[in-house]
């Protein structure tokens, strides 16, 4: 086997405390917008914690990028990462910087090879609409004829709207929201194709092994019916062999 390089040993060592951060950053910016009346104490401190995670990807960007023996490659491969770091520095919107932080968590993510696909979508999934859900309650809640105002509300909206149901009781009327409607709408029509692509992929797999193995037992038969079929035409041939020394043989006086 290859020796690891140094980037290689920077990502193994740094997969488990980044997505520990990650968890860190879901916690620290779910609990401002589900409890609005949070002391001010511990909202400054969830602010903190998003703006310090985010740094932690940051830094762990910047060391991937060191590391890397084609830095521009490096670049060239990993342009959501870049603009995930680069994002929240442009508009420093908590709502940028958790779409950042998935971008990077879900890049860290991809390198465990033990995390096979369906996990993964299943997990994307998951996080669009629960952070769906929190984001739009973050800008809809006490806008001027909004019709989602608690958080059940929220993710009510963010899984009609991601399986593109939209039953229309709950919609967002800032244009922000909006967009945030958009994002999830297509985000949602992605994962869910990609979880179709993923099933099929699966049944036909299926179909293929069963194929194959009927294939090969089909063979199978066939070379053991050849073998019947010839080791029958050696009987034969030892009979009459038999048969024909049996009437070649010299008779005795009479």
């Amino acid at each position: 086997m290859p020796e690891p390089t140094a980037l290689d040993r920077w990502e193994r060592r740094t997969q488990g405390p980044l997505m520990a951060l990650a968890v860190l950053f879901a916690v620290a910016y779910a609990l401002p917008i589900v409890d609005p009346d949070a002391p001010r104490a511990l909202r400054t401190a969830c602010h903190a914690v998003n703006w310090g995670v985010w740094g932690a990807f940051t830094v762990d960007y910047a060391a991937r990028l060191w590391l890397s023996e084609d830095r521009m490659r490096f670049v060239r491969g990993n342009p959501l990462a870049l603009l995930a770091v680069v994002l929240p520095l442009v508009q420093p919107l908590r709502l940028l910087r958790l779409v950042s932080l998935l971008l990077l968590a879900g890049q860290r993510a991809r390198l465990a090879s033990q995390i096979r696909v369906t996990t993964y979508v299943a997990g994307c999934c998951l996080g669009l609409l629960v952070f769906g859900a929190l984001a739009v309650l973050e800008v809809e809640r006490g806008e001027p004829g909004a019709s989602i105002h608690t958080l059940g509300d929220a993710v009510w909206w963010a899984f009609t709207t991601m399986t593109t149901v939209g039953y229309g009781d709950m919609a967002p009327t800032t244009g922000l929201g909006r967009m945030l409607a958009i994002g999830l709408m297509l985000s949602g029509i992605a994962l869910l194709g990609v979880v179709t692509a993923n099933i099929a992929a699966w049944f036909i797999a299926r179909f293929e092994m069963d194929d194959a193995e009927e294939r090969r037992q089909t063979a199978a038969i066939e070379a053991l019916t050849e073998e019947v079929r010839a080791l029958r035409g050696e009987v034969a041939t030892l009979r009459e062999s038999a048969a024909g020394r049996g009437t070649g043989a010299p008779r005795g006086p009479a």
